[in-house]
């Protein structure tokens, strides 16, 4: 008889316990598919290819979105004429100059946003040759130093119908060379 009473009395106790508990996590069951992974794929990761950091505002498929490209002073070994962005073929998204800028940039992490803090002025051209691959030139007035700063490529447009990884390669122009030099790749994912 103590026996059943004790059970009895450890169940109560017990059922204090899990059923909030239960109640208390369902809503968060429902949110289960937004868990991002913390993995990045990138082609050819032997062959010389050079990861570089970005940042997008909204990955959903026809979504205005920013995209910034960063270049840090780790990715430029001397200051910079010119910046070339190769933009891969199946990212199809209309493109507009005035919707293209280079600032100095904050890159935000856990205490703080990515934000531009000042506007590069630059001249901007969109590319497009014979196979339909779409280039974007920027000229900065000024070449881009390889101080301590931060700089990125902003691009502003709606994300592609087509869900997938999109790879934008970066070359830029040291000065007093002729030819730009291959500086890495941004990987960006539109879910």
């Amino acid at each position: 008889m103590v026996k059943t009473k004790k059970l009895a009395l450890n169940f109560k106790i017990l059922r204090f316990f899990i059923i909030p508990t239960i109640l208390f996590s369902t809503p968060f069951f429902n949110k289960i598919q937004d868990v991002k992974a913390g993995l990045e794929f990138q082609w050819d990761q032997d062959s010389g290819h050079r990861r570089l950091k970005w940042f997008q505002k909204e990955n959903k498929r026809r979504f205005k979105n920013k995209i910034y490209f960063f270049l840090r002073p780790s990715d430029r070994k001397a200051d910079l004429l010119k910046i070339n962005v190769a933009i891969p073929k199946p990212f199809k998204s209309k493109l507009n100059t005035e919707k293209i800028s280079l600032c100095r940039v904050r890159i935000g992490g856990f205490e703080n946003r990515t934000k531009c803090l000042q506007d590069i002025p630059a001249d901007i051209e969109i590319n497009t040759d014979e196979s339909s691959l779409r280039s974007i030139d920027i000229y900065p007035y000024t070449p881009i130093p390889s101080d301590k700063e931060s700089y990125a490529v902003v691009l502003k447009t709606n994300n592609p119908n087509k869900t997938g990884l999109y790879q934008f390669h970066s070359y830029g122009q040291p000065t007093g060379k002729s030819l730009s030099n291959y500086l890495g790749s941004w990987t960006i994912v539109i879910d």
